[in-house]
């Protein structure tokens, strides 16, 4: 976890710890002591850390959270920006994964047993009508 007290350290003195302190809402000297590993009180709290997050620029957000993540072996990944399509493609589209899941779900329940194959599946489906929803979210946007 060293890497990533240091990394968060490193972030917050990157946004003038004063500055950041001031835009969060929060007592400088409280901020500076959390994210100060060399400091004996230095455990920061969730919310303290959300608040951070949120008020970090794109950059020390990104520099952040991959350290953390890097800690148990993972990378973060960005999301990938919706595409807006036009609104009645979207609206067909988004039918037609819903459609997917609930056939899952039917042809899942038809023996009275959801096996684990069948929960992947229907989880898979899932995904892509959460997916075709953010699509027509972003289609209604831009319309």
């Amino acid at each position: 976890m060293e890497d990533f007290e240091w990394t968060l350290h490193r972030a917050v003195k990157a946004e003038n710890g004063s500055a950041l302190a001031k835009r969060m809402g929060v007592n400088e000297s409280r901020l500076l002591d959390c994210a100060n590993p060399n400091r004996e009180n230095h455990r920061m709290s969730l919310e303290l850390f959300g608040q951070v997050l949120t008020h970090l620029p794109e950059e020390g957000r990104r520099l952040v959270l991959g350290a953390l993540l890097n800690e148990f072996g993972y990378a973060l990944v960005e999301k990938q920006a919706v595409l807006a399509k036009d609104l009645t493609t979207a609206l067909l589209h988004m039918s037609a994964e819903v459609a997917d899941v609930t056939r899952s779900v039917t042809d899942a329940l038809e023996d009275g047993h959801v096996s684990q194959h069948e929960k992947q599946l229907i989880k898979r489906e899932l995904v892509g009508a959460r997916d075709s929803l953010a699509t027509l979210e972003a289609a209604i946007k831009a319309a």
